[in-house]
């Protein structure tokens, strides 16, 4: 029989000095962890469990967590469904503020960045390293079990009082057999020969994300030593800021440099050369016609043009 998350043990490691989150919430289980985290930032729900800090009356659950074993709700983009077993998985949500709307369209891809580094740094301490790799703009693929995929996140903007935040959602396949992935395209870290338990993931992923995010030069609080702490903890991408971010992605996206066929939600799919993403995290894609911009929510399927799993 799986356990159920150590919240304790999770919320103890996050709700700390040196690191921005402020509130933990817990369910056993739970239709959307985004839709969840969507109502606390509007202020529909009320948050519930002892794990949080003070906050201000401006600032309603931002650098939130919510966390579930079980998401019986869980979507990707463009809608598609998402089901894991119980207990198999992580599935999480935490709410980000940013000062600019703009910088949405980068934060599924830094958050599959810092997931990438997250997995590599937990399965090596734990005796098998597995390689994660980017593929744009939200997945993260296994290299290990043929660029399945391991991961999801799905990031939504949503207006708070002091002003914008992304709700940052991302599942993780952990524990799954073979027999129980969805799709043949999917892995699990079980699968690919890494046991790991969920909790040491999901405390690696938000440092990871939080020292990618300070790289990028996001506001993770009101004091500097928090960026400072984690960054150094886990070496964030380091003072160049966002364009140095945005580098660190496009060096990781396995997606850059492959003969692509980008499905478009009109039927059309257009063929060319992955040769970039843009300072907008668009896909930039070379044609015969020349280059073209995609962002993520103008394509269905971005595809290797010669088949393959990813």
């Amino acid at each position: 029989m799986r356990d159920s998350l150590d919240i304790e043990t999770v919320s103890a490691a996050l709700v700390t000095s040196g690191r921005p989150w402020r509130g933990v919430e817990f369910h056993p289980a739970l239709g959307s962890t985004n839709t969840r985290l969507r109502e606390l930032l509007a202020g529909t729900a009320q948050p519930t469990g002892p794990y949080a800090v003070g906050r201000a009356g401006d600032d309603r659950c931002l650098w939130w967590v919510v966390l579930t074993d079980h998401q019986t709700g869980g979507r990707g983009r463009l809608g598609r469904a998402w089901t894991v077993p119980d207990r198999a998985s992580i599935a999480i949500s935490v709410a980000v503020p940013v000062a600019d709307p703009a910088q949405a369209g980068w934060m599924p891809l830094l958050a599959g960045l810092a997931l990438s580094r997250a997995v590599r740094r937990v399965t090596e301490a734990a005796g098998h390293a597995l390689t994660a790799r980017l593929k744009w703009p939200n997945d993260v693929l296994l290299a290990d079990d043929g660029d399945r995929k391991l991961s999801g996140i799905l990031c939504e903007l949503v207006a708070v009082s002091s002003g914008q935040a992304v709700v940052v959602g991302t599942g993780v396949n952990v524990d799954q057999t073979r027999e129980e992935l969805p799709v043949d395209t999917a892995t699990s870290l079980a699968v690919a020969g890494a046991t790991v338990r969920r909790e040491d993931l999901l405390v690696a992923y938000l440092d990871e994300l939080t020292a990618v995010l300070a790289g990028a030069g996001a506001d993770i609080g009101t004091d500097p030593s928090r960026a400072a702490g984690v960054a150094g903890a886990v070496g964030a991408v380091g003072a160049a800021g966002a364009a140095g971010a945005r580098t660190a992605y496009r060096e990781a996206c396995s997606t850059i440099g492959l003969e692509v066929r980008v499905h478009l939600p009109t039927g059309e799919a257009i063929e060319g050369v992955a040769v970039g993403v843009d300072d907008g995290g668009a896909l930039v894609v070379r044609t015969d016609h020349g280059e073209r911009s995609f962002a993520a929510g103008d394509v269905v399927h971005v595809r290797p043009a010669a088949g393959g799993l990813a």
